[in-house]
């Protein structure tokens, strides 16, 4: 959970962009979307057991082969994945530099996986999208294995997880950092559903020291307390904003500081950098001030408006701070061809968390019940899926409402 997101491939929506923005790699921020887990918490007698692990004697190795040349597929790990009912043809497509390899682990891979819980589809599902899978020694899998369960202890749950984010699992490397950071994590009161997911989806925060991660954590912690905020809050604070968004731990100390004190001079109170740094689950840590500057100079220009009534136009909609020009000057466009006002746009700026293809579609349903977007609410356009669901239960209810009471007496004469 690591952006100053000038020229950046647009979005999709407001938490996409973040997620986006602060991930080192496309995958990490997609898999963050989609992670969840119900782990349970680690039982102690498991860390007595860690030694033990990588020193088993059946951890053995593959053969090699020897008549494998240079750029030439291996003959054994091609007949190994026909075995599971890989589909061999989809490797080569993606990774075809994974059969290469003179040594692979197949079948003991496989062994592991079985062990676990995997049935056979599932097993070849995970090479077929990880094929490095295979090229893991038993060693390393078992170790990545008991470093898992410090998180997440019952196996059932645990291939499950592999089966969802098996590149997560199969990044054997910076094991020590992995485990020491767990074990932080743990300390600082993070529980183990959440650390598992952020293994699944942020696997690269892990990487660093631990001590850098802790210096971040305390470089929040002064801030938080320098803006006014308590230390009976601040665990609390600082949880979330670690449960929302992993990446923080991807900034610098300079950046926080540079950032904050941007916001203060742009004539924010304390309290009010407080807020964007809540609602903006702390995104903008990974922006710079010449983006921030940028947007806010352009969104000015565009309502037309005071500092001080920009001000209030952000803290209702941190979008304005957030997004680049070119992706407010698009989703604006947008809007004003769907024949909304920029005085609309200003009264319910939220809108502009939308994508341009959002809100055509919900324009266009909207529309099918004779909601006539350009003199109505944007309210009712605007908010997550489930917010625009619910209000659009509530017009498509309303409309179909009969105009008379059809339990009441009719006056007919005679």
């Amino acid at each position: 959970m690591p952006v100053g997101r000038l020229r950046t491939p647009r979005p999709h929506g407001l938490h996409s962009m973040m997620l986006r923005g602060v991930a080192r790699s496309a995958k990490d921020t997609v898999t963050f979307l989609l992670a969840r887990s119900h782990c349970s918490s680690p039982g102690l007698k498991f860390l007595s057991f860690w030694p033990k692990v990588t020193n088993r004697s059946f951890l053995i190795h593959s053969t090699y082969t020897t008549d494998t040349k240079p750029g030439e597929e291996n003959k054994k790990t091609i007949e190994d994945l026909h075995r599971l009912s890989v589909d061999v043809k989809k490797i080569r497509r993606v990774k075809e530099w994974v059969l290469l390899q003179e040594a692979a682990y197949v079948p003991e891979i496989a062994r592991i996986l079985r062990e676990m819980g995997a049935d056979e589809p599932a097993i070849a599902s995970i090479l077929e999208r990880c094929p490095e899978a295979m090229l893991r020694s038993p060693a390393e899998v078992n170790s990545q294995r008991a470093l898992w369960q410090l998180v997440c202890q019952k196996e059932n749950q645990l291939i499950k997880l592999i089966e969802q984010f098996p590149d997560s699992f199969f990044t054997t490397g910076y094991h020590e950092n992995q485990k020491a950071n767990i074990l932080f994590f743990q300390e600082l009161g993070l529980k183990n559903n959440i650390i598992t997911r952020f293994l699944t989806s942020a696997p690269s925060i892990f990487h660093n020291p631990p001590e850098k991660n802790k210096h971040v954590i305390e470089t929040l912690q002064r801030n938080y307390l320098s803006l006014g905020g308590s230390d009976a809050n601040m665990k609390i604070w600082i949880l979330k904003l670690l449960s929302q968004n992993p990446f923080i731990l991807l900034s610098t100390s300079s950046a926080i500081r540079e950032n904050l004190e941007f916001l203060q001079k742009s004539d924010f109170t304390d309290h009010e950098v407080l807020q964007l740094l809540s609602k903006l689950k702390g995104f903008i840590f990974q922006l710079t001030p010449s983006t921030m500057q940028k947007s806010m100079l352009f969104s000015k220009s565009v309502f037309k408006c005071s500092d001080q009534e920009f001000k209030q136009l952000v803290l209702k909609c941190p979008a304005l701070l957030y997004y680049s020009v070119p992706i407010l000057e698009e989703r604006l466009e947008g809007l004003l061809k769907e024949g909304i006002s920029i005085a609309q746009i200003r009264e319910t700026p939220m809108v502009l968390e939308l994508t341009t293809q959002i809100v055509q579609y919900r324009i266009k349903k909207l529309s099918a019940l004779g909601y006539n977007i350009k003199s109505g609410n944007l309210e009712n356009l605007n908010g997550t899926k489930k917010d625009f669901e619910a209000n659009y239960g509530k017009i498509q209810s309303k409309k179909e409402r009969p105009m008379f009471n059809p339990v009441a007496p009719l006056n007919i004469e005679d």
